[in-house]
């Protein structure tokens, strides 16, 4: 039979195309009856929830079913009529009556014949093992190793040769069919045996059956059968199947009532019900499926498909077509698989990769202005350092697992009294917020620097601009004055680690200001800092560090600060050549071996060194005059 083109009977108006199932039939109807007020609302793609898509697979499953009936019509074979009768049977005809083992060995299922053993009352009190047929035998070979039973010679006790089968359903149904006379059964059994092998069992599991026979009882059973297995199968994988008959409008299924929750009162639904049972948005690729079988010669159609509430699941709806050779589509067979947990997963995926890409973007933006606002407060080293006895280089290395921003800050700058102002600090966190903090705490420090106070007065400051800041809003800071003309570094330390000396080629660190390092900046408003002196010599290196550059995790202070005293000792065993290129490709060189490719925290190096030579003050008057050297 060639492909179907019509939809409708062609006979009937307002046909329609079946290559073409876009529009349930509402809007066709719509459109050709204009001013029909019971087509009100039933044009459009779809209706209110869904049931055009309905309506229009009962109409194209209509149809079908009119094709089936045209096609069994022409294809019926007529029935022959005998020219003449055949003879009545005689009545001397005799019909051999076959022997009771031929009976028993003549049914296709292993069968025992059992003897109940009565007692003076008539109860039964055991049974006797008195016969069986060549398919217990059959069993016995494929299933029970040999050596496992002794041979079998004559009547013995039921439970005497298979002692475990006594805990089955079997005494019970032997029984009841003793009892009642009727069959029992089947109903599964298992049970085992002592293998032929030390520490070995044989586990057999059986549908076992009794039924009366004569005087005595017929126990029958078969291997746990494969519907069962496949039963279980399904369950264990979440499948069902069904088949759909458009001749007589039949339904058989295995599962399906489960998956969809269907109560044992209720028949298994139709395709229309089963649409019923769908989301609006499923009712039509349900639709679209089964056109697809039955019009346009699709050999497999496969769709998600959601069921509403209360079933709430996503079924993978996997069919075929079952037709007769040339005829037409008969039936629609599915296998269907509940996938509901996979989509939902698939769904979470998809929001977690959505979410990380928006994090993502939102950290690389972030990125982008702390990165810039970085560049902005971290400036080059001021040229005019040389002229009063100082050369600078400094090394920022980010964080390789955050915003690749932090808050660590430096600070260099020539006051009008001819001293230096040196600085380093870090900011609590990452990202824009230590970034925002570390811009305030450098800038406060530039322009209050020029107001002369002592080192103890401008980190005091710093601890109040902090504090204002918030109770997150705290930092470290070591800030530094360097006198040139007395060749003294007077410096704090708010809560820092504090600074390293490389003289004579050997690390150090400085001694602390009297009674330790202060508190943090922005942890105690009105906190009193303290200053300490450091003569420092011609050619002396002070290295001022965050802490990123030497914690590592599992480790502590003690070792990190040994490590670091080791690494500076090595990096400046045959010295550091004078010159600021040198003193830069020293710092680089210290801050790879200390932190390697991948570093947890941002990593900050500012090391200053004092130059020998003369020196001016803010006079120009020459100031002290050394040697210069490397360290």
């Amino acid at each position: 039979m060639g492909r179907e083109r019509m939809v409708h009977d062609p006979g009937e108006s307002g046909a329609r195309t079946a290559d073409d199932p876009g529009e349930p039939p509402g809007h066709h109807d719509h459109e050709n009856h204009e001013g029909n007020e019971a087509n009100e609302g039933s044009g459009g793609r779809e209706g209110p929830e869904g049931h055009g898509w309905v309506e229009a697979l009962e109409l194209l499953l209509s149809e079908q079913g009119i094709r089936i009936g045209r096609y069994v019509a022409s294809h019926a074979v007529p029935v022959r009529r005998p020219h003449r009768r055949s003879p009545a049977p005689s009545r001397d005809l005799r019909v051999p009556e076959p022997t009771a083992r031929q009976v028993l060995d003549a049914l296709p299922n292993p069968a025992m014949l059992i003897l109940p053993v009565l007692d003076a009352s008539g109860a039964v009190e055991d049974f006797l093992y008195v016969a069986q047929n060549a398919a217990v035998l059959d069993y016995s070979d494929r299933h029970i190793p040999p050596g496992t039973l002794p041979p079998w010679t004559g009547p013995v006790p039921l439970f005497e040769r298979f002692p475990d089968l006594a805990g089955t359903p079997v005494p019970r149904l032997l029984a009841t069919a003793y009892r009642t006379g009727r069959p029992q059964g089947p109903e599964p059994a298992e049970w085992s045996l002592p293998g032929p092998g030390k520490g070995q069992s044989v586990r057999l599991s059986s549908n076992v059956h009794a039924a009366p026979c004569g005087d005595l009882l017929l126990l029958t059973w078969q291997g746990r059968n494969r519907t069962q297995l496949a039963r279980a199968a399904r369950h264990l994988a979440r499948v069902c199947w069904a088949e759909w008959n458009f001749g007589d409008g039949s339904v058989e299924a295995s599962g399906l009532r489960g998956m969809l929750d269907l109560p044992a009162s209720r028949p298994l639904p139709d395709l229309p019900a089963l649409a019923r049972m769908m989301t609006p948005e499923s009712r039509e690729l349900l639709y679209r499926a089964v056109h697809d079988l039955l019009l346009r010669e699709r050999e497999v159609v496969d769709c998600e498909l959601f069921l509403a509430p209360p079933a709430d699941r996503v079924v993978r709806f996997i069919a075929e077509p079952v037709r007769p050779r040339a005829g037409p589509v008969w039936a629609v067979r599915a296998v269907c698989r509940d996938v509901t947990a996979d989509v939902r997963s698939r769904a979470l995926a998809g929001w977690a990769v959505q979410e990380a890409r928006a994090q993502r973007e939102r950290a690389d933006a972030v990125a982008v202005v702390a990165e810039r606002l970085r560049a902005a407060v971290l400036p080059s080293f001021p040229a005019e350092l040389a002229l009063h006895g100082v050369e600078a280089a400094a090394v920022y290395r980010p964080d390789s697992h955050t915003a690749r921003v932090g808050g660590d800050w430096y600070k260099t700058r020539v006051l009008p009294t001819g001293d230096v102002l040196i600085a380093l600090g870090d900011a609590r966190g990452h990202g824009l917020a230590a970034v925002t903090l570390m811009a305030k705490l450098r800038y406060a420090l530039a322009g209050l620097g020029y107001t002369g106070a002592l080192v103890e007065q401008l980190t005091g400051w710093l601890n109040e601009v902090a504090s204002d800041d918030g109770a997150e809003s705290t930092a470290t800071a070591v800030v530094a004055h360097f006198l040139p003309r007395a060749g003294l570094l007077r410096w704090t330390c708010a809560g820092h680690p504090l600074p390293v000396l490389v003289r004579d080629r050997r690390a150090r660190l400085l001694d602390p200001p009297p009674g330790g390092p202060g508190l943090p900046l922005g942890v105690l408003p009105g906190h009193v800092y303290v200053s300490a002196e450091t003569p420092l010599r011609s050619g002396d290196v002070v290295l001022l560090y965050s802490d990123g550059l030497i914690e590592r995790r599992g480790s502590d202070l003690d070792r990190d600060i040994a490590r670091l005293l080791r690494a500076v000792a090595d990096s400046a065993r045959d010295g550091i050549p004078p010159g600021r290129e040198a003193l830069d490709a020293y710092v680089r060189a210290l801050v790879h071996d200390l932190t390697g490719p991948p570093i947890d925290d941002d990593a900050t190096l500012l090391a200053f060194r004092r130059l020998g030579g003369e020196t001016r003050g803010v006079d120009g008057i020459p100031g002290a005059t050394g040697a210069a050297g490397g360290t």
